[in-house]
């Protein structure tokens, strides 16, 4: 690990450089602040990375958690795949998408063959730039294959992406308030979660639960989505995240999907699997849906795909929804959807995952890190559950009583974790963390999946750090 205590460079490298002052205020002035930065007064600067760490202009090394939101899977400047984008550099960086080049066929291929192998269904592949683009293209699929239908199902706590369509399918109202509605339009439909479910059931006799008041929309025609005489809803697909990404990592039972999988195929409803938080083995798994024990019709991919290097996403659909005749040419087009830079890096993802076992390798990783998290819990009242599958991770951050959740504490976690004065041994360290959860009180954990066993027991003794000044504060 490289020294924590001496940068690379520092601000003397580049004296014709502005200062943090200086840039604060231009971005003050000049840079929008519709994104996700300004959760924070003073969002930090970063000046380096490398494998699990970024580093600030100091060269203090923050341990981070959330590995931009798991597009980075297999750390920061991952060697091999950064010689990737420099041997694709220098030989095909750019070709217009009306052409075709060897890295995208092949890595649809390969993308294919696994699904077809995994789920027992021919298919093909399509290619966007983002998660959000891609679950628009999967939308136009859908309404495509079942004759124009807008309405869809989908989860509370559900995330598909903020542009028109897919926020219309993502249950949070604030991503769509100020905008109106778009053509597609969910019905939100209750997720197992069951820490916060009815008291008194176990995991999986609340999926079960959930499933038959699902399974009850189509009782009747006076439920509203359903008419018996015709045999025909009114809803196109369910859009489903195996597990709950923004929503908080949140777990279903295992039995769940296969029954609300019954439900959706005996009404001729698609189920659209949407990836690209819990792809690329953040779980043990390439797919995360492959816990699960269901085929979907759809499924969309995209951040880890290339490691956060190159913007890319992509779509899965069965044969029949996407062969040529059904969806031809100029169906959808972005300028930068199969580019080269991002097909060649996925390809090489995808093959690294090939050559050895990450899955193994990641379930004992993602069982350590829970266990510690476990002993955190119950040293913690704060703390009020942890669950994970591989090194997907939740701690939810309550008050006192270890149930009623506390965003303000959250955020302060956040916060503090930020100021980068955390002391372990000689070392000083920052803590990056991210926020997630139904009432913004989890932290949901997305290490870089190549992390050390040595670097999780810096992550849980830095953690540990961090909740005992929570409670004194």
């Amino acid at each position: 690990m490289r020294s924590n205590v001496i940068p690379v460079h520092t601000a003397a490298d580049w004296p014709n450089e502005k200062t943090e002052e200086e840039l604060r205020v231009l971005e003050d002035t000049y840079c929008s602040h519709g994104d996700t930065v300004h959760y924070s007064p003073k969002p930090k600067f970063f000046t380096e990375c490398s494998g699990s760490y970024l580093y600030d202009e100091g060269g203090t090394a923050f341990l981070d958690l959330q590995m931009w939101y798991s597009a980075v899977n297999f750390g920061y400047r991952n060697e091999r795949l950064n010689a990737t984008v420099h041997r694709q550099l220098d030989r095909l960086p750019q070709v217009a998408s009306q052409y075709l080049h060897r890295e995208k066929v092949e890595l649809a291929t390969l993308i294919a063959q696994d699904a077809e192998q995994k789920f027992g269904h021919k298919g093909r592949v399509h290619f966007n730039v983002g998660g959000s683009q891609a679950i628009e293209d999967s939308l136009k699929l859908v309404r495509n294959y079942t004759g124009g239908k807008s309405l869809m199902f989908a989860f509370e706590g559900g995330y598909h992406g903020r542009t028109l369509g897919a926020s219309a399918i993502t249950s949070s109202y604030r991503y769509r308030r100020r905008y109106g509605h778009f053509g597609d339009r969910a019905q939100f439909i209750e997720f197992p979660y069951h820490f916060r479910g009815p008291k008194g059931m176990s995991k999986e006799e609340y999926g079960e639960t959930c499933v038959a008041k699902f399974a009850r929309l189509f009782e009747s025609e006076y439920n509203g989505v359903w008419d018996p005489k015709v045999g025909k809803s009114e809803y196109a697909a369910f859009y489903i995240e195996p597990i709950q990404g923004t929503g908080g990592y949140v777990i279903p039972p295992m039995n769940f999907f296969t029954g609300l999988k019954k439900v959706l195929d005996d009404h001729g409803i698609l189920m659209v699997v949407d990836e690209i938080q819990m792809g690329v083995y953040r779980t043990g798994k390439l797919w995360s849906v492959e816990h699960f024990g269901v085929s979907p019709d759809v499924l969309v991919f995209g951040k880890a795909i290339t490691n956060g290097l190159n913007p890319l996403s992509g779509v899965w659909a069965r044969e029949e929804l996407i062969n040529p005749t059904v969806f031809p040419p100029g169906s959808t087009h972005s300028t930068f959807a199969s580019n080269p830079m991002g097909t060649a890096v996925a390809l090489e993802t995808m093959k690294m995952l090939q050559e050895e076992d990450f899955g193994a390798a990641i379930m004992a990783k993602g069982a350590y890190f829970l266990d510690g998290l476990k002993q955190l819990q119950r040293a913690h009242a704060i703390v009020g559950e942890v669950d994970g599958l591989g090194l997907a991770l939740r701690m939810e951050i309550c008050q006192d009583d270890s149930y009623t959740p506390d965003k303000a504490t959250m955020d302060w976690l956040c916060d503090e974790g930020m100021k980068g004065d955390l002391q372990v041994g000689a070392s000083t360290y920052g803590l990056v963390l991210d926020v997630g959860g139904y009432h913004k009180n989890v932290i949901t954990f997305a290490p870089n999946l190549l992390i050390t066993y040595e670097e999780i027991d810096l992550a849980l003794a830095l953690l540990d750090q961090l909740l005992i000044r929570a409670e004194r504060r």
